[in-house]
């Protein structure tokens, strides 16, 4: 039964990862990823730009960009993300950041304190595919109802190696999640 079950939670997470639900929503939250030295990293530059096209397309009227500063004085990945979607063009009023989380339990819990300020019961996530059933899961738990939208083209979806490697670490952190060990 163990068998069945981590196969259908790999599963699970692989479907997940190629399913695009995005719809009208109460924000879009883009996941953080590393930045370097004030520039996003080239995966979250691709978060962002994926965040750009749908806030473009007027699917929410707020934009929450994630990530701490992951040991960094100078920058968050919150707040890079943010700089860098006005350099796009995205309206500095429309976005909100969440600088704190260091993780991804942190940053969704961080987000989700802001969606209900907002008093949104409905987000749009952003990441790379591979990451976004266990983010679905955890707004669930802080009652947000998250509509995953992966991001176009990864370079770690489009890789079967890092694919696997990725989706099997995302069942580690899930399990882990689940246990109360909050990563």
């Amino acid at each position: 039964m163990l068998v069945f079950a981590e196969r259908s939670l790999y599963e699970s997470i692989r479907r997940q990862a190629v399913t695009e639900q995005a719809r009208r929503a109460g924000a879009i939250v883009v996941m953080g990823a590393a930045e370097f030295d004030g520039n996003p990293s080239p995966v979250y530059r691709d978060r962002l730009d994926h965040a750009f096209d749908l806030e473009e397309r007027g699917l929410a009227p707020w934009i929450i960009t994630t990530g701490g500063s992951g040991g960094d004085r100078h920058f968050t990945e919150a707040g890079v993300g943010r700089d860098y979607l006005i350099q796009k063009g995205a309206d500095a009023a429309k976005i909100l950041m969440e600088t704190r989380g260091q993780t991804t339990y942190q940053s969704v819990r961080a987000a989700a304190q802001i969606l209900h300020k907002l008093q949104a019961h409905t987000c749009i996530a952003v990441s790379d595919g591979f990451h976004l059933y266990r983010v679905k899961v955890m707004f669930a738990a802080f009652g947000i109802t998250a509509y995953g939208s992966p991001v176009p083209e990864s370079p770690i979806e489009s890789d079967p190696t890092l694919r696997m490697f990725y989706s099997l670490r995302e069942m580690a952190n899930l399990t882990l999640w689940q246990l109360h060990i909050r990563v």
